[in-house]
């Protein structure tokens, strides 16, 4: 299927690594000229040169969009270099602290300022843009925790990303006007090499392999290309009729988090 994404100009933070790296890789399988930041300079670089050897259209910026000045020097310069902005991704996020007696203001705070209030501002600064070519499309990145309660999710985290799941849906009511889309992807549980469940998988795999086989009936985990490629489609003109909507990418999970909280 023809996406009709070519020569689009994408903007994803939080781009280089896990899922981030392949949501860049995938738009520029697409043909898209794609911009990608990160705070860190080695992982942006080592990110950068790998998508170089392969593809034209790719500029890498370094920096931390839970800054507002270095969010709004990604927005501008990446449309200044680039001609515009078609499609952003919200990709970046994290959580601080622990357990909620264990956990300060501050800890919820910062994890707010991730997930949630970055979002907020890279969305008001990136709509100027898109007006001038017309419209556009963005796709918010949350979690299955904004709505399934994880023991290894703490409650600054879950309650972070329901709060992406409720502000897509009203921004869209607001930015249809515009011709501007919003849509979430909730990622269930996803391993890549040198991740969060990779890491896991190495120190404990017995429990690890109990936790697959007892709470995910596909037999595995999921992988970064595969939440990739449903923002990419909800992005493409050929999602044009999905707007405001939530998709999770889970994989049909059933996860029994016991057992790996054990060990955790």
């Amino acid at each position: 299927m023809d996406l009709r994404l070519k020569d689009k100009i994408v903007l994803v933070t939080g781009g280089s690594k896990g899922i981030g790296f392949r949501i860049v890789r995938a738009f520029l399988e697409e043909g898209c000229h794609v911009a990608f930041c990160a705070r860190s300079g080695e992982d942006l670089q080592r990110a950068a040169e790998q998508l170089k050897s392969e593809f034209s259209w790719v500029t890498p910026v370094q920096c931390d969009v839970c800054k507002p000045e270095d969010a709004s020097q990604f927005v501008n310069q990446s449309a200044a270099e680039l001609g515009g902005i078609d499609i952003l991704v919200n990709n970046v996020g994290s959580s601080v602290g622990g357990n909620l007696l264990e956990s300060s203001d501050e800890d919820w705070k910062r994890t707010y300022e991730v997930n949630l209030f970055q979002i907020i501002r890279m969305i008001r600064l990136i709509v100027p843009h898109m007006r001038e070519r017309g419209g556009g499309s963005i796709v918010n990145v949350a979690s299955i925790s904004g709505w399934e309660p994880q023991l290894a999710a703490k409650g600054q985290y879950g309650s972070s990303k329901a709060a992406i799941i409720f502000l897509t849906e009203r921004l869209a009511l607001e930015l249809v006007h515009y011709n501007i889309r919003v849509n979430t992807v909730s990622p269930g549980f996803i391993i890549w090499q040198g991740g969060v469940w990779d890491d896991f998988r190495k120190e404990h795999p017995e429990s690890f392999a109990t936790y697959v086989r007892e709470g995910f009936p596909m037999g595995r985990l999921g992988r970064p290309e595969e939440v990739a490629d449903v923002i990419v489609f909800l992005a493409s003109p050929r999602a044009n009729w999905i707007n405001g909507r939530h998709i999770a990418v889970d994989g049909l999970e059933q996860p029994n988090p016991l057992d790996m909280h054990k060990t955790w």
